[in-house]
C-alpha cells in the first residue's frame, strides 16, 4: 500500500496527515482520495503539485509501488 501525505489544506480536506492506500497507478490513487474524502480534497487535489518519492508527477498512467510515499502539497501562500 501506497503512503499519502496530505500537507496544509488538503490535511484539512482529507482530516487527515496521512493514510495508506492501494493503487496500481497514479490515476486510480487519485481517484480513490476523491470518492473516500469528496469534492473538498477533489478541489484541493486538482490545485496541488503532486511528489512521488520527492519528484512532481502528473502522470496518472505512472505505476505505484505498495511502499511507494507520495506527497500532496497544496499552493502555499507566502513565499
Amino acid at each position: 500500500m501506497a503512503t499519502v501525505r496530505y500537507f496544509a489544506a488538503a490535511a484539512e480536506a482529507a482530516g487527515t496527515e496521512s493514510e495508506r492506500v492501494e493503487a496500481a497507478d497514479l490515476g486510480a490513487l487519485l481517484s480513490d482520495l476523491r470518492e473516500r474524502h469528496g469534492a473538498e480534497l477533489g478541489r484541493v487535489l486538482e490545485l496541488s503539485s503532486v511528489l512521488h518519492e520527492g519528484q512532481y508527477v502528473s502522470d496518472p498512467h505512472l505505476p505505484l509501488a505498495h511502499d511507494a510515499v507520495l506527497d500532496v502539497l497544496p499552493p502555499f501562500a507566502g513565499g
